[in-house]
């Protein structure tokens, strides 16, 4: 009869997981949109007109006085928000391993993120600081949203899950990137038959990924459950003092670091194309908006396959292993992509099929292997340390991409230099030992890693 019960009540924490992980799957589902729709398709081509609308006589706008070239503003303004992600997300997950309460602070900011959002339905005419203001808004409380989602991963899933179900989660985000991809398609091409303008098309489309967005949370809000740990349980410390404790602690875990300096590196790369990529379609190549759309489709559609994919390869190459094959292909397809002739969108759909199979399986698989990094009760606060690898400190890349456009006036300089970023994350990552980083963070170590 006791060997029934402990069954049954492994059966009952097996269900509980799965729900668990099936409520998690959602918040990718429903925040992901942003960074489709809104980040990668539209915003960056429509704030870039807007700005150009706004521009004095030389192409220059002037927010607080300051001359920068109109071309460049959506990249600056991409840089602003991860610069204020710095300051926020640390304090949200030290706030939220010492109160043990992650769903209310991730509440406040996936609303505050999709309320900005859906606000962008406003930016018209040369309103290109107000859209300025809300992409930096919604950027940095997308970010903060990550940390205290990606935080959930080690206390749903047991180590030699955490790669098939971090797989999964970006799978469902691109999975939803594509069905709403579909259907802005299908409003900005056929605007006229709905009674809209382009412009308002695209408005449209901006603002209905912020519906989205909130509409989507309400279910890994209801499906998630707050867990206290053993750094929870005092909750003296203020929100400083707690993460000067954590950065004195990380540094006592010097291969986690190592690791986290590989990714900040590689991964900068990786959002800076992924927040690049449509004006450099648009402003170098001389692409229209649905050839962008649908390259964008083309990604989210093959990432789906390639986050799945490169989740099988980690069962028998290991995670390690198989991130560095995907920063050999980012490289490689990056380096063609400043080959690519313009006004050709066969080319362009075949860079983004290429971007599409590493794009999924390389965040996916960086996810699940710092996982294994983190100390005990300690999620939120590391993976606040990992978002601002992730998006907190993937500012220089569009810095990078600003000021090389800004001096050169060509695209294809600004796409290019962003190879150096592959190249030195494989170097840094190919140094980190991974085995003994677990056992040193007191974790088990899976028998692929």
């Amino acid at each position: 009869m006791g060997t029934d019960t402990v069954r049954e009540q492994a059966a009952d924490e097996a269900a509980g997981r799965r729900r668990e992980q099936r409520g998690w799957y959602f918040y990718d589902w429903a925040c992901s949109v942003y960074s489709t729709s809104v980040l990668t398709v539209f915003l960056g081509p429509y704030l870039t007109s807007v700005a150009k609308a706004a521009a004095d006589a030389d192409g220059f706008v002037h927010p607080l006085g300051i001359p920068l070239r109109a071309g460049s503003f959506f990249a600056y303004c991409v840089s602003a928000s991860v610069i204020l992600s710095i300051f926020v997300m640390p304090l949200a997950g030290a706030a939220a391993d010492r109160t043990g309460r992650r769903k209310p602070l991730l509440a406040v900011a996936a609303y505050l993120g999709a309320a900005a959002t859906a606000g962008m339905f406003f930016l018209d005419g040369d309103r290109y600081l107000l859209g300025g203001l809300l992409l930096i808004v919604a950027n940095a409380s997308l970010a903060v949203s990550m940390v205290l989602y990606n935080s959930y991963l080690p206390q749903i899933a047991p180590p030699d899950e955490r790669d098939a179900v971090s797989a999964r989660g970006w799978a469902f985000g691109y999975a939803s990137g594509s069905l709403v991809l579909v259907a802005n398609l299908i409003l900005y091409t056929a605007h006229d038959s709905f009674g809209v303008s382009e412009a308002t098309a695209v408005r449209i489309c901006l603002a209905s990924a912020g519906i989205w967005w909130g509409a989507f949370t309400l279910i890994p809000l209801k499906q998630l459950r707050d867990r206290r740990t053993p750094s929870s349980s005092g909750t003296s410390s203020p929100g400083w003092r707690q993460l000067a404790a954590t950065v004195r602690e990380m540094r006592r875990q010097p291969l986690t670091l190592a690791f986290l300096l590989a990714y900040l590196v590689y991964n900068d790369g990786i959002q800076t194309v992924i927040s690049q990529a449509s004006v450099y379609g648009s402003e170098e190549l001389g692409l229209d908006q649905s050839t962008l759309i649908v390259a964008v489709l083309l990604v989210q559609l093959l990432a789906v396959a390639g986050a799945l994919g490169m989740g099988r390869l980690a069962r028998t190459y290991g995670a390690k292993r198989t991130i560095l094959g995907s920063l050999i292909a980012w490289t490689v397809t990056l380096g063609a992509g400043y080959f690519l002739p313009a006004g050709a969108p066969v080319w362009f759909f075949v860079l983004a099929a290429g971007i599409g199979l590493v794009l999924g399986g390389s965040q996916a698989l960086s996810r699940s292997l710092f996982s294994h990094l983190v100390p005990p009760g300690k999620e939120a606060e590391y993976f606040s340390a990992y978002e601002m690898s992730d998006r907190g400190m993937s500012w220089l890349g569009p810095l990078l991409f600003g000021l090389t456009y800004q001096l050169t006036g060509s695209y294809r300089d600004a796409i290019i230099s962003l190879v150096i970023f592959f190249v030195l994350g494989f170097v840094l990552l190919a140094r980190v030992p991974v085995g003994q980083a677990v056992r040193d963070a007191g974790n088990p170590v899976p028998d692929r890693i």
